[in-house]
């Protein structure tokens, strides 16, 4: 699971932060109908027409989704799970991982398939493994395709990675010391408090990786160094993922 700690935030930083709310004029998802549009609050997360969230008016796209998490991960140790934006200036997105499951539907006839999309699943594992990490989701959280899930997915991004968490220039009323320690307080957290968690079956992850390496470690070191060549068997077999929840 991606963490932040937000203890980290100082006073002053959450005195000055303001999101420069988009989707103005959007209807509310929630009032059917009933509010005017969204006009975004002076400094609370919330419509001025209906009180209801940003996330209640409009949902990000998957484009928003993967340049969100790619700007939490780059600068970090956790970089390899994004990839450069061609022309982007350096900007990188995180490289989404789908799942596509396809069950054929046998009848007398034509045969047919019924065919469910994933719009996020961890990166790495077999089906068999992937799909018993949905199946531990609550079915209506599952994140498939033009299901509730998906969409409670996508608000979660939306809470839990806001733009102005990451990047000064979507604040309002930062002078420039207050950028300075906003861009080392982005550091720190990226360094300190950022996390991947790990998808292995009981027993295969966590303690008894490490105790793994360590392992690995002392046996390297009563053993003269060994020339690798990048075999399939030299790989880490520990799967990592991204999770938006």
């Amino acid at each position: 699971v991606v963490k932040v700690s937000t203890c980290l935030r100082s006073n002053t930083q959450w005195k000055n932060l303001s999101q420069q709310q988009s989707g103005r004029g959007v209807p509310c998802l929630r009032c059917r109908g009933m509010c005017t549009g969204f006009e975004p609050h002076s400094w609370r997360k919330v419509c001025k027409s209906c009180k209801c969230s940003q996330e209640d008016h409009s949902l990000s796209s998957d484009a928003e989704d993967d340049r969100k998490i790619g700007r939490l991960l780059s600068d970090s140790k956790y970089s390899t799970l994004t990839a450069r934006v061609k022309g982007g200036d350096g900007v990188r997105i995180y490289k989404r991982n789908r799942m596509i499951i396809t069950n054929p539907i046998v009848s007398r006839k034509d045969p047919t398939f019924d065919t469910i999309t994933y719009e996020w699943a961890p990166p790495g594992l077999t089906q068999k493994l992937a799909m018993q990490y949905m199946e531990l989701i609550p079915k209506d959280m599952q994140p498939v395709a033009g299901t509730e899930g998906a969409s409670y997915r996508r608000r979660q991004l939306m809470r839990q990675l806001p733009i102005y968490d990451q990047d000064s220039s979507h604040c309002r009323g930062l002078a420039e010391s207050e950028i300075k320690l906003m861009e080392d307080f982005v550091k720190k957290y990226k360094s300190d408090a950022l996390g991947v968690g790990e998808v292995a079956l009981p027993g295969q992850g966590g303690s008894a990786k490490e105790e793994g390496k360590q392992h690995d470690k002392n046996v390297a070191a009563s053993k003269p160094p060994v020339s690798a060549n990048g075999a399939l068997s030299d790989a880490p077999t520990g799967m990592e993922y991204v999770s938006p929840l």
